[in-house]
């Protein structure tokens, strides 16, 4: 049976499994939160051969996204990798196929977040972070990020900014997540659950 709670996209492009362990971690602190759930989605990769098609089931992890996740959610984390110091192209794909969306007005005064990983500390975080901003203000989007409430904010050694959860994965990309970059995932969640909720009723009043 289908559950009827409100939920929130987390979104990501993972390659070599951090970004997909954060989404799991951001996933974990929205369904901290009672009366909303999380949705796990991915986007498949872009291959420079255009004679390239991707499965329609991706052989692990979650299920490709499509626009009705996008459309029925009550708000949205998006995740990538850095890509010098921008999203990777996957995400920006399938952001860009989401005009039929901004037409309609579907996303407005929704939540959105956005986090990634990055192989060294100073390799873009933010500057992707921001780069994955930019699409969702255009859709009408309450961007919020993670308050210095969050103690984690100020003790992390490795990910963590004001823009949203990151994780640094070292140059071979074999870093875990730490207990710091993991709390503040989990601290993420739990901020787009209470704004969902919170941001819903506000719609449902207009």
């Amino acid at each position: 049976m289908r559950s009827e709670l409100p939920y929130i996209l987390v979104l990501y492009y993972s390659r070599s499994g951090a970004t997909a362990d954060m989404a799991r971690q951001i996933a974990k602190g929205v369904e901290s939160i009672p009366g909303i759930e999380a949705r796990l989605r991915t986007v498949p990769p872009v291959s420079p051969v255009s004679e390239a098609v991707a499965p329609e089931i991706p052989e692990q992890g979650a299920v490709y996204v499509d626009h009705d996740d996008l459309r029925h959610a009550s708000g949205l984390a998006l995740g990538s990798p850095t890509r010098f110091g921008n999203m990777a192209s996957p995400v920006k794909y399938f952001l860009d196929t989401t005009s039929s969306l901004w037409l309609n007005g579907a996303m407005i005064d929704k939540p959105a977040c956005a986090f990634t990983s990055t192989a060294s500390l100073h390799g873009g975080q933010e500057t992707t972070l921001v780069s994955m901003l930019l699409p969702l203000l255009h859709h009408g989007m309450v961007y919020a990020g993670i308050p210095y409430s969050e103690t984690a904010l100020l003790e992390t050694q490795g990910g963590g900014t004001p823009y949203g959860a990151s994780h640094l994965a070292g140059p071979r990309s074999d870093r875990p997540v730490d207990e710091h970059e993991r709390a503040l995932c989990v601290a993420q969640g739990k901020r787009m659950a209470r704004l969902g909720l919170a941001l819903a009723a506000m719609r449902e009043a207009r």
